[in-house]
């Protein structure tokens, strides 16, 4: 028989524990088991370590840079053109609204001007781009018979008289850019807040969620709940504010977390009935989480949205692989063995299938590295610390502690009489009985049919799936959301968008005045707006050619960028006196802004490629078309990232998870039954996507490479035992039989586990986490299922059916089952 085996036909059984050699096993189980305190001892100050970073440095926190692809060319040239492109990057739009009136009440001017001036002195903006009615920037142009007047929208000498406010109406008229500012029902004014991502002076990185709280407490509540003054309702959008309300929906996660770990602990007990056995496994996993935050503490980094996550898959993953541990030391304690040598057995069974599965889950989050987003490599580092963390506190510290506390002899002989029973094909013993008949010709030979027909349909739904957003407004928050409902009121009230792409012409210095720069740029707008999608287009040579126009009593016939270089120059220079935004003070970065009617991929797909072409014809050594700026150019940039790193990302996943696969099976047959119910659960994930209106995305794309490098874990554990009984002799009939007795439950147990571990994310405020955690579940289960049911049928046609010879040795057999 083989030492170490977890079938009483194999295992032998050792009621007393001074008739276990303690000397026996590796060398390993020795070091750990024979030397238990001072496990425990050092576990128990790494605990004390890692909480002190916990408790001390553990950040909150989000970045701009952090969540864009910055090595793709458009974020590039976004990034080494920053400095020139005002407003074009992180900036918030602050609308307010009078519900009783319209913008042309003097108590509404008052309180807006008071907000305007709260947000330029709030710190991290950046202050000479702020735009408002108020500000200087803002201004108005005339041609007169003594020629051009400007001065700003709001005049010096305004004092909410009637005439003011007649003068007022009458600049906003004249002005594009402060009409621009105005909604289309005048009920409402916008205020353009452009932000810093660093301070200038400390260089430290904004607060998104402070900053967040500062304008719902300094702006909105303060101001909507105004008691005198008018009634006034506050709307605002942009990148900090979408962070600050993600990062308010982080701490609505952490009862989310323990939802989840009630649930777990629930599932654990409920297949156990011992408390002290689940609370030793919930405890382990719990210390895991906690070191696995406490180091990425102390390493420096910070609990973003995506990264807030990590601590539940960490426990999920902790619990059942914990489970399966408990497992075998009830099944050997029901026996007679003394709870330490079943703890040193167990430890001998499923040490390398543990270790081997939970390198293929780091596998899953190793991967994201090729993902071009610091975030989401952020997230792939503090993951696969926290699988690391997982081979010490569940492979390790929970079978030493296991060997102290042992399982309850009630409930130990419970799992030995459901065993019995099941064997009889009692309670789940049916479903067993029906999952051997997987090992016959007909059945293997439907089932695997079924298989390639859902594959195939699932194949033909899933070319349908789109890259990035599918949804107007944040898609990362709920439609209902306070921020969605403001983005809607935005767009439905104000004629240009806040989907802005920008394409940037780089010209030597003075260059943007030139004639040939701006009529390129103005063929540029032209190309732009025949693009479905496209708005309208804003650039220094549209003002040029209304200048330009405006010299010449304003006939159309002048609408155009003269020839005549000084006309230029004088048309240029009044250009960007009433608008410095249109080029940078060294007049040789020029964006060309299209406004786009919204931010979905196939909007955004039609203008990069209009621009991209027209940049690749037109740009010359003096005059370069760089894409791209603006919130819309940078989204386009991530759905590109986001295409080309799919493909590339499940292939090192499954080439991974493939040799990880043969490594423990030492079969290419035994590979493909592992990998192919991998396969179509990703083919199924994806026709989900298609069904529930997801698209592929920076929150989406690391799902199925975290569900195929965590879902192998069933085919590993089952196929582990599988192929020992096959080679110790068992066909493969008996051997599968044999499986489902030691494992099959567990099985279904760890599924269920890890599907409890994420569910609750689909309660959560913020839609991405919400939409991971759903596909996550789906692919947990539905692994779950397909190893049950396609392994023994692949098992079938490619490994052998037929008892072997000669019984394998006992040696060999230990280390097939481990």
């Amino acid at each position: 028989m083989a030492v170490g085996t977890n079938n009483p036909d194999v295992m032998p059984v050792v009621p007393s524990l001074k008739d276990f050699d303690s000397s026996s096993g590796s060398w390993l189980e020795r070091l750990l088991f024979n030397n238990r305190l001072a496990v425990m001892l050092v576990c128990l100050i790494a605990t004390a370590v890692l909480g002190y970073f916990l408790a001390t440095q553990l950040v909150l926190n989000a970045s701009f840079e952090k969540m864009i692809p910055q090595n793709h060319p458009f974020v590039k040239n976004y990034l080494a053109n920053q400095a020139d492109l005002r407003g074009l990057g992180n900036a918030i739009r602050v609308v307010v609204e009078n519900t009783e009136g319209d913008i042309y009440d003097p108590k509404y001017l008052a309180t807006l001007r008071e907000i305007s001036d709260e947000l330029i002195l709030t710190p991290g903006v950046d202050r000479a781009g702020v735009k408002s009615l108020w500000t200087p920037a803002v201004r108005w142009v005339e041609v007169t018979e003594e020629g051009f007047q400007g001065d700003p929208v709001m005049a010096d000498d305004y004092d909410g008289s009637p005439q003011s406010i007649a003068q007022l109406r009458q600049n906003i008229a004249r002005s594009s850019t402060a009409q621009n500012l105005v909604g289309n029902n005048e009920k409402s004014s916008m205020i353009v807040v452009p932000l810093l991502d660093r301070d200038p002076q400390t260089m430290a990185r904004l607060d998104y969620r402070s900053f967040s709280h500062t304008l719902e407490e300094s702006i909105r509540t303060k101001y909507e709940n105004a008691m005198d003054g008018p009634k006034l309702k506050i709307h605002i959008i942009g990148f900090a504010k979408l962070v600050g309300d993600l990062m308010d929906g982080l701490a609505q996660m952490a009862t989310y977390f323990v939802a989840s770990a009630l649930i777990a602990t629930a599932i654990i007990f409920a297949y156990t009935r011992c408390v002290r056995s689940t609370l030793v496994v919930v405890v382990c996993s719990l210390i895991a989480v906690l070191w696995q935050l406490g180091l990425v503490s102390a390493l420096g980094f910070e609990i973003d949205p995506f990264s807030v996550l990590v601590p539940f898959l960490v426990f999920a993953i902790g619990v059942s692989h914990g489970a399966q541990k408990m497992n075998g030391i009830l099944q050997d304690v029901g026996r007679g063995t003394h709870r330490l040598v079943a703890a040193r057995y167990t430890f001998r069974r499923l040490f390398l299938a543990g270790l081997t599965a939970l390198l293929a889950d780091a596998v899953g989050f190793a991967v994201l590295m090729v993902i071009d987003f610091p975030v989401i490599k952020d997230l792939a580092i503090t993951a696969s610390i926290g699988v690391a963390i997982l081979i010490v506190t569940n492979l390790v510290l929970l079978p030493v502690l296991l060997s102290y506390v042992g399982v309850s002899s009630t409930a130990a002989e419970r799992s030995l009489r459901l065993e019995r029973e099941e064997s009889r094909g009692k309670g789940f013993g049916k479903f067993w009985l029906f999952l051997e008949h997987f090992t016959e010709r007909r059945w293997a030979s439907k089932v695997i049919l079924v298989a390639a027909v859902l594959a195939v349909g699932g194949f033909v739904v899933s070319l349908n799936l789109k890259i990035g957003d599918l949804d107007a407004g944040a898609p990362e928050l709920r439609p209902e959301s306070r921020y969605n409902r403001d983005n809607a009121y935005i767009t439905g009230n104000y004629s240009l968008s806040s989907d802005q792409f920008a394409v940037i012409l780089k010209t030597p210095p003075n260059g943007c005045v030139d004639y040939k720069a701006l009529t390129e740029a103005d063929r540029l707008g032209w190309q732009l707006r025949q693009v479905p999608g496209v708005q309208t287009t804003v650039s220094l040579a549209d003002s040029v050619r209304v200048v330009t126009a405006g010299l010449y009593d304003g006939s159309s016939k002048w609408l155009t960028v003269a020839r005549n270089q000084e006309t230029v120059n004088f048309a240029g220079n009044q250009s960007l006196i009433n608008n410095p935004d249109l080029a940078n003070k060294e007049c040789s970065i020029m964006p060309v802004v299209a406004y786009l009617a919204d931010h979905r991929a196939e909007t955004l797909e039609r203008v990069v490629q209009a621009a991209s072409e027209f940049a690749a014809e037109h740009s010359v050594d003096e005059r370069q078309f760089l894409l791209a700026a603006g919130n819309s150019g940078i989204e386009a940039a991530t759905n590109i990232t986001v295409r080309e790193a799919n493909r590339t990302m499940l292939l090192y996943v499954y080439v991974a998870v493939m040799a990880l696969c043969y490594i423990a099976f030492r079969s290419w047959r035994a590979v493909l039954v592992a990998v192919v119910p991998l396969v179509l659960t990703s083919i199924l994930c994806e026709a989900l996507m298609v069904l529930l209106g997801m698209g592929i995305k920076v929150a989406t794309l690391p799902v199925i490479a975290l569900g195929v490098g965590i879902g192998v874990d069933y085919a590993l554990y089952l196929l582990s035992a599988q192929l020992a009984y096959q080679r110790s002799g068992l066909s493969l009939a008996m051997a599968y039989k044999k499986t489902l007795q030691f494992t099959g439950r567990i099985v279904a147990l760890v599924g269920v586990t890890l599907g409890a571990g994420v569910v609750t994310w689909a309660w959560s405020p913020i839609k991405f986490q919400a939409d991971m955690g759903i596909l996550l579940t789906f692919m947990f289960i539905v692994n779950m299922f397909g190893a049950l049911v396609l392994v023994p049928a692949l098992s079938y046609f490619l490994l052998s059916t037929k008892p072997v010879a000669t019984p394998i040795f006992d040696g060999e057999a230990e280390r097939l089952v481990a």
